[in-house]
C-alpha cells in the first residue's frame, strides 16, 4: 500500500476513535444446564479507549498523508 492510503486510513480511524471513545461486548454463558431447563447470563464487557489515542492516529496519518515521497 502506498503512504497516501495508510494515512488517510488511520485519519478515517482516528476521527472514528475520538467520536466513539468505546463499546460494549455482551457474552452468553449458560450457567444451569439441567435437562430440557437451562438459565444464561448475559455479561456486559465495556472496550474503551482514550480519545487521545485517535488524535495521535489522525496526526500519523495526516504526517504520512502530506508527507513527500523520496525518490
Amino acid at each position: 500500500m502506498q503512504k497516501k492510503t495508510i494515512g488517510m486510513v488511520l485519519i478515517v480511524l482516528g476521527i472514528l476513535m475520538m467520536v466513539y471513545t468505546g463499546f460494549n461486548l455482551v457474552t452468553k454463558e449458560k450457567v444451569v444446564d439441567f435437562g430440557p431447563i437451562e438459565i444464561s447470563q448475559k455479561t456486559n464487557h465495556p472496550i474503551q479507549w482514550s480519545p487521545y489515542v485517535g488524535f495521535a492516529l489522525l496526526i500519523g496519518g495526516a504526517f504520512l498523508t502530506l508527507s513527500k515521497k523520496k525518490s
